[in-house]
C-alpha cells in the first residue's frame, strides 16, 4: 500500500512557481458565461424553450445560468456549445482576435462552475490560458478541483488531456477507475463516460488541454 506522504514524482513547488497558487477568490469572468449564453441564444433566434428541448435541461436550470446564479460544468457548456451551434472556447472564454496568445499567470481568466444542475456548491475552478487565440480548436486550462464532490460521469465528442501538478486525483474512464498523483497524466478519447475528482476529502490542481471538435 503506498504511503500518503510520499515525495511527488514532481516537484510541486516548481509547477506552483510557473502558475502561481489557485486561490479560493472570487472568480473573475463567471459573468461573462451565463451572459454569453444568452447572447448566443438571442442571435439563434431561440426561447429558453427551445434550448430546453435541444440540450435536456430544463428552463429554471438554463435561465438561472443566463443570470449567474449557477455556473454550469464542462459537460454541460459543451452541450450548450453544440446546441448553440458555437465553438466551446467561445462560451468558455469568449472569441479571441491573435494568432498567438502569451497568457502572464496574473491575467488567466477564472470561472466558477457548480456541482451539479441542482446544486449551487463549488466544485472547482479553472484558469483559462489562451483565451485571446481567434479560432482555436483546444482549450487549455488549469483547474482547481474542491474536496471530493458526486460521481456525474461526462460524455462528449473530442479528446482530454490531464496532468497532475497538485494533491491527488480519481480518474474514473469506462470501468476503468485510476489513481494519479502529482506529475501524473492521462489522455484520453471524452466519447467514453468519465469523471475527474479529488482523491481525499482536499483540493488538487490539474493542467488539462481539452479538444472539443465543432
Amino acid at each position: 500500500m503506498e504511503e500518503k506522504n510520499r515525495k511527488p514524482f514532481m516537484d510541486i513547488d516548481f509547477f506552483e512557481d510557473l502558475t502561481g497558487e489557485i486561490p479560493a477568490e472570487t472568480p473573475r469572468g463567471v459573468d461573462d458565461v451565463g451572459q454569453r449564453i444568452r447572447k448566443i441564444r438571442e442571435e439563434k433566434g431561440l426561447a429558453l424553450e427551445e434550448l430546453s428541448r435541444l440540450t435536456g435541461f430544463d428552463v429554471q436550470f438554463l435561465s438561472s445560468l443566463e443570470k449567474n446564479e449557477a455556473q454550469p460544468q464542462l459537460g454541460t457548456v459543451i452541450k450548450l456549445s453544440k446546441a448553440l451551434d458555437s465553438a466551446f472556447g467561445r462560451l468558455v472564454s469568449g472569441v479571441g482576435e491573435k494568432l498567438y496568445s502569451i497568457t502572464r499567470k496574473g491575467e488567466q481568466q477564472t470561472v466558477a462552475r457548480s456541482t451539479s444542475q441542482k446544486g449551487t456548491k463549488q466544485a472547482y475552478t479553472y484558469k483559462s490560458l489562451a483565451p485571446e487565440v481567434k479560432g482555436r480548436h483546444m482549450e487549455s486550462l488549469i483547474v482547481h478541483l474542491e474536496e471530493r464532490q458526486d460521481t456525474e460521469r461526462s460524455v462528449h465528442e473530442g479528446e482530454e488531456f490531464i496532468v497532475v501538478y497538485a494533491g491527488r486525483v480519481e480518474v474514473t474512464y469506462g470501468t476503468e477507475v485510476y489513481e494519479l498523483e502529482a506529475g501524473d497524466s492521462i489522455y484520453y478519447n471524452s466519447i467514453v463516460p468519465h469523471h475527474v475528482s479529488t482523491l481525499d476529502d482536499t483540493t488538487a490542481a490539474i493542467y488539462a488541454v481539452l479538444y472539443i471538435p465543432e
